[in-house]
């Protein structure tokens, strides 16, 4: 039996290339998003569509159409990045960030544990952005601070799903050319995919909790 993987925000970007790699191996693959793009559509994946990852009622339905569906890897991915600076904060957008960014992957993640079985894997897609010890040049606020909870998120849930065989990793993709950068990136979104799927095969119960560079690189908290 093909392994399943489910990944949220699998419309464009990241995690478009992600699903079309996992499925191009042989993996089932179940594609979340609010709305499915015509790439994601040829694709000829499972769709589940209207999901905002923010939305409890959301979130519930995603739940009831994988009822009964063991998940092998769950890829928590979709994003949100506004670009706050001081003298140009808006609370609204802040909040926005938090709760895509780092209550979004909880809420999924806690929806979805009944399907997660020993050996499966939680895949959290964060930003070297949430590094403390990284950040040398300020400002993107609510990106930050989200990205900084989504890793704190990350550590518990490692420690929560370790006795139950359940590995988590915090993967942070690179400086991808996606919409959400306005393609200003350097690599593409498919070599971001293609390190990201080598590090959640790599990733086991021993490494759990562990926040990488999609290039293999320890980063610091």
């Amino acid at each position: 039996m093909s392994q399943h993987s489910v990944i949220t925000g699998a419309n464009r970007g990241i995690g478009l290339a992600l699903a079309t790699q996992l499925q191009q191996r042989g993996e089932k693959v179940t594609a979340v998003c609010r709305t499915a793009s015509d790439a994601l559509k040829k694709l000829g994946v499972n769709i589940v569509e209207n999901i905002d990852v923010t939305d409890t009622d959301s979130i519930t339905e995603l739940a009831k159409q994988l009822h009964d569906q063991p998940i092998d890897m769950l890829i928590n991915n979709a994003g949100l990045l506004e670009r706050e600076s001081l003298g140009n904060l808006t609370p609204q957008t802040i909040e926005a960030q938090f709760r895509v960014n780092a209550m979004g992957p909880l809420l999924v993640t806690d929806a979805l544990r009944d399907n997660l079985k020993q050996g499966s894997k939680v895949i959290l897609i964060t930003s070297r952005m949430g590094s403390m010890a990284d950040n040398g040049s300020g400002a993107y606020y609510g990106y930050r601070m989200s990205k900084a909870a989504l890793n704190a998120a990350g550590v518990s849930l490692a420690n929560d799903l370790k006795d139950a065989g359940i590995a988590v990793a915090m993967l942070h993709p690179g400086f991808v050319q996606t919409e959400m950068v306005n393609n200003a990136g350097d690599i593409s979104a498919d070599t971001a995919a293609e390190r990201l799927i080598a590090r959640m095969d790599e990733l086991n119960i021993e490494s759990t909790g562990q926040f990488r560079h999609s290039n293999g690189d320890s980063l610091p908290w």
